[in-house]
């Protein structure tokens, strides 16, 4: 079945002019909706959703908190204006306590969301999203613990709407955010999805000047 879905997008522009056919440009347009890219592929793929509109782009950084016998496994993330998104079954299932989540909440704040904020942004702390129209974007997700951490950050801050926009996501994933988000705009549902590369023919990695360019545009 993942066969089916390998290299299915050339890269990320593809991906973009492909998201462009199914998102509402017209309104996107006219309401002035705020790109926020949740990773730096998602900032790159956002850039090319802008194209020459007068849209603003910019990136909410978040930090995985992984589980303390297992440095893969991510149970919990962290967004700059500090909300936390934790995993309740995998916390349940690894016996976390949640003193330990928020302790590494912090601690990822603070060394590394801060050193983001000041490298990429200059100092410039996320702009309020009160009464704006925002579209979230990724190039993909395996958890949907970035979106959802986004999400939470966002809703906080009382916008008009939220919008998903991602090129390739798991079912089940599509099924969590759905609820929490106005629409999602996506090209592939996949139900047994492995991870967001093998979507892709080509998906290279963002160099710093790159985020630092797209952040200053």
């Amino acid at each position: 079945m993942t066969r089916k879905y390998k290299h299915i997008l050339k890269n990320r522009l593809d991906a973009a002019i492909k998201l462009i056919d199914v998102l509402p440009m017209q309104r996107f347009k006219e309401e002035s909706w705020k790109i926020i890219a949740v990773s730096k592929g998602g900032l790159e793929l956002g850039s090319f959703i802008k194209g020459r509109y007068a849209n603003e782009l910019d990136f909410l950084f978040s930090e995985a908190i992984f589980a303390p016998n297992n440095h893969e496994c991510e149970v919990a993330r962290v967004s700059e204006t500090e909300e936390i998104v934790i995993n309740e079954d995998l916390v349940a299932a690894f016996d976390i306590k949640y003193d330990f989540i928020y302790g590494e909440a912090r601690r990822k704040h603070e060394e590394k969301i801060l050193s983001y904020i000041y490298q990429y942004r200059k100092g410039r702390h996320f702009p309020s999203m009160y009464n704006e129209v925002v579209l979230l974007v990724d190039e993909g997700s395996e958890t949907g613990l970035k979106f959802m951490t986004a999400l939470k950050t966002i809703l906080a801050q009382k916008p008009k709407a939220v919008y998903i926009a991602v090129p390739v996501l798991p079912t089940d994933v599509l099924e969590l955010l759905e609820p929490f988000a106005d629409d999602v705009f996506f090209l592939y549902d996949i139900e047994d999805y492995v991870e967001t590369s093998l979507y892709y023919e080509d998906l290279s990695n963002v160099d710093e000047d790159k985020i630092e360019k797209l952040l200053g545009e």
